[in-house]
């Protein structure tokens, strides 16, 4: 499935650990990219901005493939 504008998204925990963006900045990820649904705000090449939740937090440029749809 392509991820596209105004899909809910997570971050999926293995394809994030390890990865480039992973070694190039802090690596301790907040659990809620993990657990809780973001919408996909923007798409530029193969990042998607996601903002998560209804709280005060960052938005998060994510790789598609480090991306799944929420259930």
């Amino acid at each position: 499935m392509a991820i596209k504008r105004g899909d809910m998204v997570r971050a999926v925990r293995e394809q994030l650990e390890n990865s480039l963006e992973a070694k190039a900045s802090d690596s301790r990820f907040p659990s809620y990219i993990f657990e809780t649904k973001g919408e996909v705000l923007d798409i530029k090449g193969d990042y998607a901005l996601v903002v998560f939740g209804h709280v005060p937090t960052p938005n998060i440029w994510l790789r598609i493939d480090q991306l799944e749809s929420f259930k």
